[in-house]
């Protein structure tokens, strides 16, 4: 029967190919691996209820495969019985059917069974039937080529009547061949019949029993899940979240800061038995070691606190004596079901460590108080008398300073060191036995005061009473010292930059005496009181230096004048030196210039630029130049100062200066008004009415950049007043400029007939209520008028022969003033003038002679600009003497330029004597 193999139908070997060996990492997939953190994470999570569903998972997966193969087996067995059972049913069904027998007993037994074999085969699903004679000859056969063949095989079992069936691995997979005999009416076996069926023909219960296997499972994974899912969110409730590792570092954690906290911790349950104790906890109550899970009041403890801790009420902060120790205990209950927890302090240390803390933090304290009340203004004393201040009574009883007499002035401290006097002092009541403020002072060498100046370093004085070279100062009010009450002092010497200025006593009676740890902060208040006071010192220094350098500069005595009374007022700012100033400058023909500048800023650079300035216009001025072109001139002249100190990399710049520049004629009461970015002026008419003349701006001084400047020309009536000043009387923070000018019209208007110096007072008390912000300069001038009788003027024709005439009339003149005897000096220098103003000059000539006081001056004017030089001419000149002459007769003489030529003027002191003798001077010459 083994060859029955070699009948399957060629069609079916091909019919099922097995699958092709490959490599693992081959498919669409191969390259979309899991990434690799997250293999650690699914093989070993981290929670419990991970864990547990992974051990689930597990379990589910091997009782599916365990079901799988179990059911795999049997099926595979129970196959093979029903291939064997479908085979052997076929063959005996087609053996002992009707006509069997009998077509194999025919003549031809193919012809007969091949069509019932196929029909067998196709109906039943068996691979094959095949009719077989008693030799073994194929009579029936699925390959027609097959038929006739001979099968060499046993069927002895067969043929005595009992099938015969075999099971074999063929092309197709494992088949079940059965074979049986087929008899006559006689008994007589006529024929063999056998049918081979593959176990794969067989319909198998795996595929109707795997999904249900496969659906149980993941029934089963599902409620592993469910209920790990739910048993980790109880746990993440319970834990707060915590992964086992956390909870095993926290613990490790919680348990590390539980023993090493300096604070002793115990836990008792409901029934007042210990739990956990921290070792801080078993050395405060020594604590036995097996002292867990026994009763508290069984632990050694005093009654009250094991009564407190056995009863578990809530407290804070109640102190029991454990042994030598003061414990501190606190209770509070650790949840409704009962137990407690306790803390315990060691208040003896703690007290001991609040002390020194508490020191230590009034000590910083006192320092920070010191860093903020000390030094707040530069002024020498008012900062001793704040260093007194912070000591008293936080650090001494009394406190007192003493500097060195220079220190006081602002100079270096000098000479004998011991040499100080007392500036500051406060205590805690004021009747006490020291010495008070202004006392001077020298300590003997062995005072403790005169060792601290000498070591540079604080002296302590524990007991004043004990201490002789204190005493030796002065036995009598050391005495009374003592009495009063004063035991102990610590004295400091001031320093700064290496150098002393001076000392400070700390003084105690109602508190502990001083000790060592007290040498420190007073150390430290005299170092940060020194360095105020030496800033202080150095500031007061700098202070005095520019005040006497801008008083020097300012103008002293103003001049008296015929022209014009004057007031004036100058109020330095608060922050000290400025660049206000103001001048009254006499002028040639008895006229005067007046002049009010301000120079942006404070210190010793703008009081220096003022005075620069100030030096300017009074060179300017001897020029004689109008107005406009001495500002102009000003105003270059600033340029250039900005660019030498731009070009020498100095920043301060006096770009932001101001004038104005008047000039007074009391002969004609012309007022010609120029300013250069300041304020314009005030005028108070005769009648007491307030105005404010239209005078035109041009920028300030240093900024103009060659713009023109202006001119308003007054006419000022005998006893008006002109008010000049500058922007800081009507300007002030919070205040605009114009409200400032209204309160000045108003001050002016109640100064009705003042004299300009009470003019001045009552403008400053009406705009000033505080101390300026800056700097202000005020000047008030009442205009006086010449009397026309005191003028004389003559108009020249342009003729030599004029001359005598002029002269005479000239002399005329001074007769009636009553100064013959200056008729014969005048007559040569108006001759003089006016002979050289006919000679080199142009039309029009004229002549005037003012008396001005004790001056008489001469003026002549031509139409020419040419202005004359004076020259010592030599022995054989026949001219060039003329202007010499002039000059020697005369007190002062020059040249002004008009808009119509020049004026050559000389002036002459009316005083006795003033005329001279002429015969020296003329013999000098011949």
């Amino acid at each position: 029967m083994g060859k029955i193999r070699q009948y399957v139908p060629a069609g079916r070997r091909g019919g099922r190919v097995p699958p092709k060996a490959g490599p693992s990492e081959a498919g669409p997939g191969a390259h979309h691996r899991p990434a690799g953190p997250r293999v650690p994470s699914l093989l070993k999570p981290r929670s419990v209820a991970g864990q547990v569903f992974l051990l689930q998972l597990v379990v589910v997966l091997l009782l599916i495969a365990t079901a799988v193969v179990a059911l795999v087996i049997q099926d595979s067995n129970s196959a093979i019985q029903e291939a064997g059972d479908r085979s052997l049913v076929a063959a005996e069904s087609f053996a002992k059917a009707p006509g069997t027998a009998e077509a194999m007993q025919s003549d031809d037994p193919t012809a007969a069974l091949q069509p019932h074999a196929e029909a067998v085969r196709e109906k039943t699903g068996v691979d094959y039937v095949v009719a077989l004679s008693p030799y073994g000859f194929r009579w029936t056969h699925p390959d027609p080529d097959q038929i006739g063949e001979h099968v060499s095989a046993s069927y002895g079992e067969a043929l005595e009547g009992e099938p015969h069936q075999t099971t074999f691995d063929s092309s197709l997979g494992k088949a079940v061949d059965s074979t049986v005999a087929v008899f006559d009416e006689e008994g007589t076996a006529v024929g063999l019949v056998t049918v081979g069926v593959t176990v794969d023909k067989v319909t198998s219960t795996v595929q109707h029993q795997l999904p249900v296997i496969f659906a149980a499972g993941g029934v089963a994974l599902l409620l592993a899940a469910g209920g790990s899912a739910l048993v980790s969110g109880r746990l993440r409730r319970q834990t707060r979240g915590l992964l086992p590792v956390e909870m095993t570092r926290m613990y490790e954690h919680h348990d590390a800061v539980l023993h090493a906290v300096r604070e002793g911790v115990i836990i008792l349950d409901d029934d007042g038995r210990l739990l956990l104790a921290n070792d801080e906890a078993r050395r405060l109550l020594e604590l036995p070691p097996e002292a867990e899970g026994r009763p508290v009041t069984a632990l050694g403890l005093s009654p009250a606190l094991a009564g407190l801790l056995e009863s578990g009420r809530a407290v804070t902060d109640k102190v029991f004596l454990a042994g030598d120790l003061l414990l501190a205990v606190s209770l509070r209950p650790v949840d409704p079901k009962g137990g407690i927890v306790a803390t315990l302090r060691d208040t003896t240390e703690l007290r001991a460590l609040a002390g020194r803390a508490e020191v230590a933090g009034g000590r910083l304290q006192l320092l920070y108080e010191a860093s903020t009340r000390i030094g707040t203004t530069l002024d020498i004393k008012r900062t001793a008398e704040e260093l007194t201040e912070v000591a008293v009574p936080r650090f001494a009883d009394f406190a007192t300073v003493e500097l060195v007499e220079p220190v006081l002035l602002g100079g270096e401290p000098t000479g004998a060191r011991t040499e100080m006097r007392r500036i500051a002092a406060a205590g805690i009541r004021e009747e006490a036995p020291l010495a008070p403020v202004g006392t001077p002072l020298r300590y003997v060498p062995g005072n403790p005061v005169s060792v601290g100046m000498t070591s540079g370093r604080p002296v302590l004085v524990s007991h004043l009473a004990m201490a002789d070279g204190w005493r030796a100062q002065d036995p009598e009010q050391t005495r009374r010292v003592i009495e009063y009450g004063i035991h102990s002092m610590i004295s400091v010497p001031l320093q700064a930059r290496g150098q002393l200025l001076g000392v400070v006593e700390f003084w105690r009676s109602e508190q502990e005496p001083f000790e060592s740890d007290d040498l420190s902060p007073a150390e430290e208040l005299a170092a940060r009181a020194a360095v105020c006071i030496d800033n202080a010192r150095r500031y007061t220094r700098e202070h005095t230096t520019a005040v006497t350098l801008q008083r020097s500069l300012l103008p002293g005595t103003l001049p008296e004048l015929s022209a014009l009374e004057v007031g004036h007022r100058y109020l330095p700012a608060r922050a000290g030196v400025g660049g206000d100033w103001y001048d009254v400058i006499p002028l040639p023909g008895a006229r005067v210039a007046l002049v009010v500048g301000d120079v942006v800023g404070h210190g010793l650079h703008a009081a220096a630029t003022m005075g620069r300035l100030r030096t300017a216009v009074h060179n300017f001025a001897s020029l004689d130049l109008p107005p406009d072109e001495l500002l102009a001139h000003l105003d270059d002249l600033v340029t250039r100062i900005d660019q030498d100190a731009a070009a020498e990399g100095n920043t301060e710049a006096v770009t932001g200066a101001t004038c104005l520049y008047a000039v007074y004629d009391p002969v004609s009461g012309r007022c010609v008004v120029a300013r250069a970015g300041h304020p314009g002026p005030a005028l108070v008419s005769p009648d007491g009415s307030v105005t404010f003349p239209d005078v035109p701006v041009a920028p300030p001084l240093g900024v103009g950049g060659g713009l023109p400047v202006e001119t308003a020309e007054l006419r000022l009536a005998a006893d008006s007043r002109l008010v000049l000043y500058t922007d800081g009387l009507v300007e002030a923070r919070g205040r605009d400029i114009d409200v400032g000018l209204g309160m000045l019209r108003e001050a002016l208007a109640h100064t009705d007939g003042a004299t300009p110096d009470d003019t001045c007072r009552a403008v400053l008390n009406a705009m000033l209520r505080t101390r300026a912000s800056d700097d202000i300069a005020l000047l008030v001038a009442r205009t006086r008028l010449l009397d026309p009788a005191e003028v004389g003027e003559w108009e020249v024709p342009d003729d030599p022969a004029a001359v005598s005439r002029i002269r005479a009339e000239a002399s005329g003149r001074l007769e009636s003033w009553g100064l013959g005897e200056a008729a014969f000096t005048t007559e040569l220098i108006l001759s003089e003038l006016v002979t050289n103003a006919i000679r080199y000059g142009a039309s029009p000539i004229s002549l005037r002679l003012l008396r001005d006081g004790d001056s008489l001056i001469c003026e002549v004017s031509d139409g020419t600009s040419t202005s004359p030089h004076l020259r010592r001419a030599a022995i054989t000149d026949e001219g060039g003497r003329g202007l010499f002459l002039v000059a020697q007769l005369s007190r002062r003489w020059g040249t002004r330029y008009t808009d119509r030529g020049k004026i050559i003027w000389a002036e002459q002191a009316l005083s006795a004597g003033a005329a001279g003798d002429l015969s020296g001077l003329l013999m000098a010459d011949l």
